[in-house]
C-alpha cells in the first residue's frame, strides 16, 4: 500500500489507508496479575498492597494431578489466600483462580475419554461455584497437536457449565509467525500444527492471555537481524516480536479478548563468544531483578537497555579476591559483545562471559503502550510475589480501569487516518503512534525501508521500534547526512533526525 501522493498536505499533515475494522468498541483497560503459590504469604502480600491498580487477580494455586483430580495447592480457603480474595472481592477486583496442566499425556488420557472430560468440567465448574469465584483460568500448556479438537469439545463444554455470569479464561502459548520462525529455512512439515484452536478459543473463551515471554531464540528472524548488527540478543520478550504475536491472533481472536502477559523475571545466560561475532547462549535460570542488583554492586557493573526494550549487564564470575568485569560503564554489555568477540577472532579461539536480561518498571510501561497500540483489552503481569521492580507499580498507576478503544477483527477495506508530523525522540522499545508515523515516513523510500515484507513493510506498519525500524533509521540518517555510526544518536530519532523526516514527509 502506497501514500496517496495526489492528497494535498495542510500543515504537514497528510491521509494514508489502514485496514477498516468492522468495529471497535470502548472497554474499560484489563490490568491482572497472576500470583504465584510458591511464595504464597509475599505474593498475597504484594497483590493486597496493589489491589488498587488491578482489575482482576489470578491466585496461581490450583494444579492438575494426573489423574485428573485437582490439587490446591493454597490452600485458598485458608489465609493469606482467603484474605486476598476477600479483599479483592472487597475492593471489586475480579478473582479468577488458574488451573495449571503441563503433563501432555496425562492430558492426552483425560481429555480423549468423555467419561473423564465431563467429569473434569464438572469438577471445575464446581470449585468456582463452590468459593464464588468470578471465573477459572485454564493454563494447560504441553499438549500434543493431536488434543486440538478434544480440547475444544473441553473449553465448549467449561464454558456451558460455567454459565453465561462466570468468565472463562484461557492462557495461551505465543505462536511466533511461521515464516518469522523459520526465516531463510524450509518450513518442517508439521509445523503449524497446534494443540490451540484460535477459532474455538475466541467462541468460548471470555479471556485469552497470551503469554508473550520466554522468547529466546523462538523468532529466527530478529535473532538474524540482531546478529547482523553484532548485538547480544537474547530477549524475554521483544515488543516487535510480541507485536507480531498478537497481530497474528487477532486475525482469528477478537482483540476485545485478548490480553498480553508481561514478564517480570529475566534470564542469566552463560554465553560464549566466537569468532566474527557469533554467540551461544545457555540459559542458566531466572532471577528477579534484586539479583540483578546483586551482581551491579558485586562487579561494578551498570545495565544498558538493548534492542528488545529490556536491560542487560555482562559480567565474568570472579573469585572472592575479585577479577575485573569484560567492562564497565554504561555500554558494557555492547563493549562486551565486542571485546569476547575480538579476543576469540584473534586467537582463533573462544570467550565465556555471563549476560543478564531482564525487563523493568519502563519494558512493562511500553508493554502496556503497546497493547493499547494493538487495541487489545489489557496486560497480564506475570508473576506478582514482591520480586518484581518496584517501580513497576507507580509507572501503571492510574492504567487499570481506564477507558481505551479495543479494536474489532478487520474486515477488508481502508480508513482514511491522519498522519501528522514527528514531536517525540524514538528509540528502539518505543511504542505508539509516532513510531507508526516514523515507519510510514522511511517506507516512502525503498532505500530506507523497514522491511519489503511482513510486519513493517509498506502497508504493514507497525507501532513498534525494534530492530528494524533501528536499521531503516540508519540508513536514513546516512543518507541525509544527519548522523554517522559514532554519533551516539545513531540509530534513534532525535531534534536533528526528526526535522529531517518532517521535511521528507512534507514533500511526499
Amino acid at each position: 500500500m502506497k501514500l496517496r501522493a495526489n492528497i494535498p498536505l495542510i500543515s504537514a499533515t497528510l491521509l494514508f489507508a489502514l485496514p477498516l475494522f468492522a468495529s471497535a468498541t470502548t472497554n474499560t483497560f484489563q490490568v491482572s496479575g497472576w500470583v504465584p503459590y510458591w511464595n504464597g504469604a509475599t505474593s498475597t502480600a504484594d497483590a493486597i498492597a496493589h489491589m488498587s491498580e488491578l482489575t482482576q487477580v489470578d491466585p496461581f494455586v490450583y494444579s492438575m494431578q494426573d489423574d485428573g483430580s485437582i490439587k490446591d495447592l493454597g490452600p485458598m480457603n485458608l489465609p493469606p489466600w482467603s484474605t486476598l480474595v476477600a479483599t479483592a472481592q472487597a475492593d471489586h477486583v475480579l478473582v479468577i483462580p488458574t488451573v495449571m496442566w503441563s503433563n501432555g499425556s496425562a492430558e492426552k488420557t483425560i481429555l480423549t475419554n468423555t467419561t473423564s472430560r465431563i467429569a473434569l468440567e464438572e469438577s471445575i465448574a464446581g470449585l468456582v461455584t463452590a468459593n464464588g469465584y468470578d471465573g477459572i483460568e485454564i493454563d494447560f500448556e504441553g499438549k500434543p497437536a493431536s488434543l486440538q479438537n478434544y480440547f475444544s469439545t473441553f473449553l465448549m463444554g467449561l464454558k456451558q457449565r460455567l454459565g453465561t455470569k462466570k468468565i472463562l479464561a484461557c492462557d495461551i502459548e505465543a505462536r511466533t509467525p511461521l515464516g518469522d520462525a523459520y526465516a531463510g529455512l524450509p518450513v518442517p512439515p508439521g509445523a503449524g500444527d497446534y494443540a490451540n484452536n484460535y477459532t474455538a478459543i475466541n467462541k468460548y473463551c471470555d479471556q485469552v492471555r497470551l503469554m508473550t515471554y520466554d522468547q529466546q531464540n523462538v523468532d529466527m528472524a530478529l535473532n538474524a537481524a540482531a546478529a547482523s548488527s553484532s548485538q547480544l540478543y537474547a530477549p524475554v520478550a521483544d515488543p516487535q516480536w510480541v507485536s507480531d504475536v498478537v497481530r497474528l491472533a487477532e486475525q482469528q481472536i477478537s482483540p476485545a479478548k485478548i490480553e498480553i502477559g508481561i514478564p517480570t523475571y529475566g534470564y542469566e545466560y552463560d554465553v560464549t563468544a566466537y569468532a566474527n561475532n557469533d554467540y551461544n547462549y545457555d540459559i542458566m535460570w531466572t532471577f528477579d531483578p534484586g539479583y540483578a542488583t546483586q551482581i551491579e554492586q558485586q562487579y561494578n557493573v551498570q545495565p544498558t537497555r538493548n534492542a528488545a526494550d529490556e536491560l542487560e549487564l555482562t559480567y565474568i564470575p570472579s573469585t572472592a579476591t575479585g577479577t575485573a568485569p569484560i567492562s564497565s560503564g554504561a555500554n558494557n554489555a555492547l563493549i562486551a559483545a565486542a571485546a569476547a568477540s575480538q579476543y576469540a577472532t584473534q586467537l582463533n579461539s573462544h570467550m565465556d562471559f555471563r549476560l543478564l536480561d531482564w525487563p523493568d518498571a519502563t519494558s512493562a510501561t511500553n508493554k502496556a503502550d503497546l497493547a493499547k497500540s494493538l487495541g487489545v483489552h489489557g496486560i497480564a503481569i506475570f508473576k506478582i510475589d514482591g520480586g518484581e521492580d518496584p517501580n513497576i507499580w507507580s509507572a501503571i498507576q492510574g492504567l487499570a480501569g481506564t477507558s481505551t478503544l479495543v479494536a474489532a477483527k478487520p474486515t477488508g477495506g481502508s480508513v482514511d487516518v491522519t498522519l501528522a508530523p514527528l514531536t517525540s525522540n524514538l528509540r528502539i522499545g518505543s511504542t505508539g503512534t509516532q513510531v507508526l508515523i516514523l515507519q510510514k515516513i522511511l517506507n516512502s523510500d525503498a532505500s530506507t525501508e523497514v522491511a519489503t515484507s511482513g510486519p513493517g513493510s509498506p502497508g504493514s506498519e507497525t507501532a513498534t521500534f525494534g530492530l528494524a525500524t533501528k536499521a531503516a533509521v540508519e540508513n536514513f540518517q546516512l543518507k541525509y547526512r544527519v548522523a554517522t555510526p559514532s554519533n551516539p544518536s545513531f540509530g534513534s530519532v532525535g531534534p536533528a533526525t526528526r526535522a529531517k523526516l518532517n521535511a521528507v514527509l512534507a514533500t511526499i
